[in-house]
């Protein structure tokens, strides 16, 4: 065999351990690794402040806990105030009851049906007629466009509807009563009638009612509810607003702060109800264009053989406060596609 020879090993390997030293911490002092340890240095005096006094703090934590419940280890005891400290959950925001409905208590007053008859209007519980369909077609449309702009969240102004005209004569009373009378009959909704021609306001005569305080006597006095001022019919579904005490100020009135709050009151918390404003005509007075600030819809009524294109042109552009205008002709003698409304009720064959 080849002769080996023993590998020299550093001096003291046979030494005893010294206390509590490992044999790695030995084999490392042996062949001089502890020069490549860094050792730490010490804190700067105003760190190691610091630090003891984070010790003293947790100590003390500590100590309180253990203090309030003593059978609770010291690891549960330094856990319990972040526990303690979490967040609490907001509550949720109540929500805000619906407001109770504006109900109507005005005295009613009889609709004598003879009088409607003899101006042409509709008569309720009457027969079909051609007038009564037509109404109910332009009532449909109108009443489809409410509902859409509920949809849309419009709010109260969706309930609203103003009627208009370029130029007196051209039949907007006339047209805003037959479409009141129309939406009385509706089953799930009922009609506030506003007389808001306050020069020359006609409803109440075109009804048989009496006057009375109005929408104008409610801008004018903030002490006024103007729901007080509300009439009743015997017209199932229908109310009336008369226009109030005439002024020269209707337009200021109208243009002010309190109107909002006026007409709200009077659709508050029913949404089932449709105000229909008989307006002044467009070029004769401003508060047609003042009132179609707070309107849904505004229904312009076009004299067949009266209205010029011009005089329509300039009353849209009044009116252009309400983004939804539409027309309405009024006084036709002839359908170009010959349909006559009403006539199928009284067929025979």
């Amino acid at each position: 065999m080849t002769d080996q020879s023993k590998i020299p090993m550093p001096e003291g390997t046979g030494a005893p351990l010294k206390p509590g030293e490992s044999l790695i911490e030995r084999a490392a002092g042996r062949f001089g690794l502890n020069s490549f340890i860094a050792h730490p240095a010490p804190l700067p005096p105003k760190a190691q402040a610091l630090a003891r006094a984070e010790v003293q703090a947790a100590r003390a934590a500590q100590s309180e806990v253990a203090a309030v419940q003593p059978g609770l280890p010291v690891q549960a005891a330094a856990a319990a105030p972040a526990v303690a400290s979490a967040p609490a959950v907001a509550p949720a925001p109540a929500v805000a009851p619906a407001p109770a409905p504006v109900e109507f208590h005005g005295v009613h007053h009889h609709v004598d049906r003879e009088h409607l008859r003899e101006q042409g209007l509709i008569v309720p519980e009457g027969a079909v007629t051609a007038l009564l369909e037509e109404f109910r077609i332009v009532k449909r449309q109108i009443l489809v466009q409410a509902a859409d702009l509920r949809r849309q969240k419009a709010g109260s102004i969706a309930q609203r509807v103003l009627i208009g005209s370029p130029l007196p004569g051209e039949g907007k009373t006339y047209c805003a009563l037959n479409l009141a009378l129309s939406i009385a009959a509706e089953k799930d909704s009922e009609v506030l009638l506003v007389d808001a021609d306050f020069a020359k306001p006609s409803i109440l005569s075109a009804l048989g009612m009496p006057g009375g305080p109005g929408l104008m006597d409610a801008l004018m006095d903030e002490n006024i509810d103007v729901t007080e001022c509300v009439l009743g019919t015997d017209i199932p579904g229908l109310w009336v607003l008369p226009a109030g005490d005439a002024t020269n100020h209707d337009s200021e009135y109208l243009s002010s702060a309190r109107t909002a709050g006026v007409l709200d009151r009077l659709t508050e918390g029913a949404p089932h109800r449709i105000i229909i404003f008989d307006s002044p005509p467009a070029l004769a007075a401003s508060p047609a264009a003042e009132l179609a600030k707070y309107v849904g819809q505004v229904l312009v009524i076009v004299r067949a053989d009266r209205t010029g294109q011009g005089a329509l042109e300039d009353a849209i552009s009044l009116l252009d406060a309400c983004p939804n205008v539409q027309l309405l002709l009024n006084g036709a003698q002839f359908s170009p596609s010959g349909r006559r409304f009403g006539s199928y009720y009284g067929y025979k064959g």
